[in-house]
């Protein structure tokens, strides 16, 4: 699946399904993803140690499976928006989100370059493009870039009516671990707060018709398909770190104890509440 083919789908009301791949994996990685049916991958940069040539090769090597190779990039940048887009990026999702002029910057850098400067400007802001051949142009220019929205704080949802509004946004993706973090109930998913903000922020994305989703990192399948059927149509589930960790403890543990008859030393779950692994069995952060 291209990047367009994925917009078409989110825009249609329909789910795309993919994952996200925080070490990028091995070189027979894209091929094999592709042939399990993911219509995308989300590569990692925001909290994995990847430099801009090895996201460039995940890139091209995942479009050239037909899985659409999104990128969140480590911080609200327009630059580093435009880089990843430049390498080839069919979408780019932006962490952290608050204001609506965080939303424009971004607009510009992905889907009106190589517009830049006053130019820009009038484009992101009031739709006036230098000629209607420009704004053809520029709509053809990137037909494969789609913009996926992270909220993560009381302040984005509380300005994401606003944020919905601007020409270019294409799904918004829910952070759980920092929307609980920021609402002062630190990994709580169950609490009636974050149950009660996913609710508004789904109700609001369907007003709007803009694609929601959450990135169902920790918690249960049954949890994410609760969800999923409340109206998340860009099903971000999971990642290639947690599932090779709980593959092995489901298992190689389970060998382990079939054939040696004792549990495996650390074969309690490693993974927190919020998703990461830990070295030490028990913690979370």
């Amino acid at each position: 699946m291209r990047g367009r083919e994925l917009r078409a789908k989110l825009h249609a009301g329909e789910r795309v399904y993919g994952i996200c791949m925080e070490g990028y994996g091995q070189p027979r990685f894209p091929k094999f993803f592709a042939d399990v049916g993911l219509d995308y991958v989300w590569l990692e940069s925001e909290h994995a140690p990847v430099n801009r040539e090895t996201i460039a090769w995940a890139i091209q090597a995942y479009a050239g499976n037909g899985v659409a190779p999104l990128v969140r990039i480590p911080e609200i940048s327009a630059a580093r928006a435009a880089m990843v887009v430049d390498a080839g990026a069919h979408g780019v999702i932006v962490p952290y989100v608050e204001t609506v002029e965080q939303v424009r910057a971004i607009v510009g850098a992905i889907k009106y370059r190589p517009l830049k400067g006053a130019a820009l400007t009038a484009a992101v802001e009031r739709g006036e493009f230098p000629n209607p051949e420009t704004k053809t142009y520029l709509e053809n220019y990137n037909p494969d870039v789609n913009l996926i929205i992270m909220i993560e704080s009381p302040t984005g949802v509380r300005n994401l009516p606003d944020i919905l509004k601007v020409p270019g946004v294409d799904a918004i993706l829910i952070g759980p671990h920092d929307l609980t973090v920021s609402h002062g109930i630190a990994e709580q998913y169950e609490h009636p707060l974050f149950e009660q903000t996913v609710e508004h922020i789904i109700d609001t994305c369907q007003a709007h018709q803009i694609a929601v989703g959450m990135h169902f990192i920790s918690g249960s399948v049954d949890w994410a398909l609760r969800w999923a059927r409340r109206g998340f149509t860009f099903i971000s589930y999971r990642g290639d770190a947690l599932f090779t960790a709980r593959g092995i403890r489901s298992e190689l543990h389970y060998l382990r104890e079939q054939l040696d008859g004792t549990p495996a030393a650390g074969s309690t779950d490693a993974i927190g509440a919020s998703g990461h692994i830990h070295f030490q069995t028990g913690d979370s952060t």
